[in-house]
């Protein structure tokens, strides 16, 4: 392969590489690691004890007095719609603009998912060891390939593993301090349809590919009698997945593209978080919960493809937050209801959201409880309903940019209707 076939190639990535996912917390971030957090709107678990909260700060396995362990499972059911304002694609630079065709409404393109968790810490005097197992950037969206967004996305897959061991120690009687790593897999397949120019039908890429990478998480809380103040620090991961490039459908001029590419290599980071909360304990039964996450996403500013298409995709991301206050009410030593509301920004801007990324603000609203069976083992269960802002889907596209087959996409789309419930349901127990 020559290079200036490579890098026609590349331009053909460069359209459509992305991640995407309406979900719970933002862009393809999901907070799903605590059944006990969702009852609350995740309000709270910066400033929490036990291995429920490890994923968030280290410094709550501190103090323990017992070996702990716990389970998640959450079930996420997204709906909406992307709908078509008037997509328009020119097929050559000189031709004209013409309508891109296709099912003008996507109806729920983003997959239900199930999000397991674990966790288990267990103490050593004032020090402590956990591990927390998690899922934190996982989804799948699938659009027909007869869709208006098919020269963005058809079908995407993103899956992570993160593994966090601990260690955490109590160095006063109102000071805990925690440390870990986060060991992440990372696995990803993306798909869209390439545009023909001498038919209707189209061509079709895929770049699949995964990897190993590693960052760290930090935290510490100050807490006395009536009050906990948590704060914790997340590193952003970059990540480098290798792979393949399949590229095939394509006929008459462009025929001469079809083909596999083994050996890509893409790099594109995953957030950092800084996250402040507090727990007032404001009466014996009841616990006024409050949190901040600051998401580092303007790291996530390009995704970048090296050798051999040795090119980047800007994808422009810029930081975001999320803010949650929500209430513990203890109605007996068996029974704590739980409630809370959370708002979200996202990190995707105006004029750069394509349909394989149609994020936006999102109000989660929560509701839940534990219950404890025994002295040694409880269940949790929570219930979330998030509601999304309609946003625009508003990101040009070309694919052969920079020769005589180059086809520009002027995408004209609204994300509408959005919501997703969440349903969460965990076990601990004690030993």
């Amino acid at each position: 392969m020559t290079f200036r076939k490579t890098s026609l190639l590349a331009t053909a990535v460069l359209g459509s590489f992305g991640f995407a996912t309406v979900a719970h917390a933002q862009a393809f971030y999901l907070q799903e690691q605590s059944a006990r957090g969702a009852g609350r709107a995740f309000s709270g678990e910066v400033a929490d004890t036990g291995p429920q909260s490890l994923w968030w700060n280290p410094a709550a396995i501190a103090g323990m007095d017992h070996g702990e362990a716990a389970i998640n499972a959450s079930g996420i059911l997204p709906r909406g719609k992307v709908v078509n304002n008037g997509t328009l694609v020119q097929r050559t630079p000189a031709g004209q603009f013409a309508a891109v065709g296709g099912d003008q409404v996507a109806r729920n393109p983003i997959d239900n998912g199930l999000l397991p968790s674990g966790a288990v810490a267990v103490p050593f005097g004032p020090v402590a060891i956990g591990l927390a197992v998690t899922s934190p950037y996982s989804f799948t969206t699938d659009y027909d390939s007869t869709s208006w967004t098919r020269y963005s996305a058809t079908r995407t897959k993103l899956q992570t593993i993160d593994i966090q061991p601990s260690i955490a120690v109590a160095l006063t009687d109102w000071l805990r301090v925690g440390g870990g790593a986060n060991v992440e897999h990372v696995y990803a397949s993306l798909g869209n349809a390439l545009p023909n120019l001498t038919t209707t039908t189209d061509g079709r890429q895929k770049l699949e590919g995964d990897g190993w990478d590693v960052g760290w998480t930090a935290g510490a809380q100050m807490h006395n009698d009536w009050a906990t103040v948590g704060v914790s620090y997340k590193s952003r991961i970059e990540h480098t997945l290798k792979g393949d490039l399949l590229v095939e459908g394509l006929t008459g001029p462009l025929a001469t593209r079809n083909t596999t590419i083994s050996g890509v290599e893409a790099r594109f980071y995953t957030p950092a978080q800084v996250i402040v909360g507090a727990r007032i304990r404001a009466t014996p039964a009841l616990t006024l919960n409050g949190q901040a996450v600051r998401y580092n996403w303007s790291k996530f500013d390009a995704i970048r493809l090296g050798a051999p298409l040795n090119t980047a995709l800007p994808e422009n991301y810029r930081d975001s937050y999320s803010l949650a206050g929500g209430v513990d009410y203890e109605i007996s030593p068996r029974v704590t209801l739980r409630a809370g509301v959370q708002h979200a920004t996202t990190p995707t801007q105006n004029g750069l959201r394509d349909a394989r990324v149609p994020d936006a603000n999102r109000w989660n609203y929560g509701a839940g409880g534990t219950f404890q069976l025994t002295p040694k083992f409880g269940i949790d269960l929570a219930a979330n309903y998030v509601d999304f802002k309609n946003a625009s889907i508003d990101r040009a596209t070309q694919a052969y940019s920079g020769t005589i087959a180059q086809t520009t996409v002027l995408t004209n789309g609204t994300l509408q209707d959005a919501h997703a419930v969440v349903l969460s349901a965990g076990a601990h127990i004690g030993f």
